[in-house]
């Protein structure tokens, strides 16, 4: 990018002299200098045919040829130069050249060594394919192939089956039913391509399809072990599958099944609950029966959390047993002074404790009332499997519920 200076000056010679000079044309200079003696000792050397051809053009003339010139190509396009290029790096036919390719795949594939191999079948391809388009653009309606054509067809069929099976050691699962489905396209009777596919898509996990791919390949060898033995492994595997499915639908089932007695426990107790869009995160800790989930039978358990405002502190109980009551919590609890309560305010005799409401108040709980009593009452619900019980010295108490009630005023007002 010019700086503003240049642009200046480049604007007043402009002016100074009445228009704007076309730039010079250096490319077509340089290659007349190589035509044009510089000193008295004759002519210079001949050009090469291709530099003595681009003499007398412009630099666009001259970009124009060169780019169709492969070294120099800096646009792709079809044209006679680029295919020549490419037949400079083989030798001999393209069936030749193809066979050639595929059997160092076949020696590299003897060793092991899929990914090199792979590699050469590839080169053969697409020597192959290239001559394809080529033919396939020059053939008329009634065209018929020749002994060559069915030569290149057949390496390149079994240059793609050996591909697919390298694809399958490398576990390139995809690609190496693109190849199969290809070499089934050149010819639907290659036994080789329906295995190697039926044990990609198996590996896919594509059961039904490897199934299909399999019966197809058996259709046409009935007697071929290495098919029988992918059916098998087909059967296998849709068994376990099957059985896995079969797992998930019971398991969801059962799940249910206790959600369902679940509610209907919580219904038949007159416990109110409610969900929020975002519940707190508790992993396993849920409202559930137990001992066992699917009977109604079993006690309702309630994760709870007892909350010190005053400190915010609190305390967390997993599973809080509906016929428990909240003074054999709190005398366990409050048995040892926590770190945080300097002035030993929180004892057994010294805390009381409140639920909120369904309007937003207050309700007072004695340490002596069941669980069940306080939530079967039909004034408080459990909100997000979460039962919250705040405790706090008696001595602070009305003050706390004071202000716990005007902070509530302020909210609704602001709402």
């Amino acid at each position: 990018m010019m700086s503003s200076g240049e642009g200046v000056d480049s604007v007043d010679v402009g002016k100074a002299r009445g228009k704007v000079q076309p730039p010079e044309d250096l490319l077509s200079k340089a290659l007349d200098t190589f035509t044009v003696p510089t000193n008295g000792d004759g002519p210079m050397p001949a050009l090469p045919p291709v530099m003595a051809a681009m003499h007398g053009k412009s630099t666009t003339e001259i970009l124009t040829d060169l780019n169709k010139i492969p070294l120099f190509m800096t646009e792709l396009e079809e044209n006679d130069e680029l295919e020549a290029f490419k037949a400079l790096a083989y030798e001999g036919t393209p069936a030749e050249v193809a066979l050639n390719f595929k059997e160092q795949g076949n020696e590299c594939f003897k060793e092991g060594k899929w990914a090199d191999a792979k590699e050469f079948y590839t080169k053969g391809i697409q020597v192959l394919q290239i001559e394809q388009r080529k033919r396939a653009s020059e053939a008329k309606n009634d065209h018929v192939k020749s002994p060559e054509e069915h030569e290149e067809l057949q390496i390149l069929e079994t240059s793609l089956v050996n591909r697919a099976a390298c694809h399958l050691s490398l576990q390139n699962y995809r690609s190496c039913t693109l190849d199969c489905a290809a070499v089934i396209r050149l010819n639907p009777q290659n036994v080789k391509a329906y295995y190697r596919s039926a044990k990609a898509l198996l590996a896919l996990s594509k059961i039904s399809e490897a199934d299909d791919v399999c019966a197809r390949g058996l259709a046409l060898d009935p007697s071929n072990s290495a098919l029988k033995a992918v059916a098998e492994q087909i059967i296998a595997k849709n068994a376990a599958v099957q059985a896995k499915k079969q797992k998930e639908l019971e398991r969801e089932q059962q799940k249910r099944k206790e959600e369902m007695l679940l509610q209907a426990a919580l219904k038949a107790r007159g416990i109110r609950v409610r969900k929020t869009k975002q519940p707190p995160e508790m992993e396993d800790a849920r409202v559930q029966l137990v001992p066992d989930p699917s009977d109604p039978t079993s006690e309702l358990v309630f994760p709870t959390v007892l909350l010190y405002p005053l400190h915010l502190q609190s305390d967390f109980i997993k599973d809080f047993g509906e016929t428990e009551t909240l003074g054999s919590r709190l005398a366990h609890i409050l048995a040892e002074p926590a770190p945080w309560d300097r002035g030993r305010e929180y004892t057994y005799t010294g805390v009381e404790c409140y639920m909120e409401t369904l309007t937003g108040g207050l309700i007072k709980v004695g340490k002596n009332i069941t669980l069940l009593k306080v939530l079967g009452g039909g004034n408080v619900e459990v909100v997000d499997d979460v039962v919250k019980i705040f405790v706090v010295p008696k001595a602070k108490g009305e003050a706390w519920i004071k202000d716990f009630k005007a902070k509530k005023a302020s909210e609704k007002g602001n709402a």
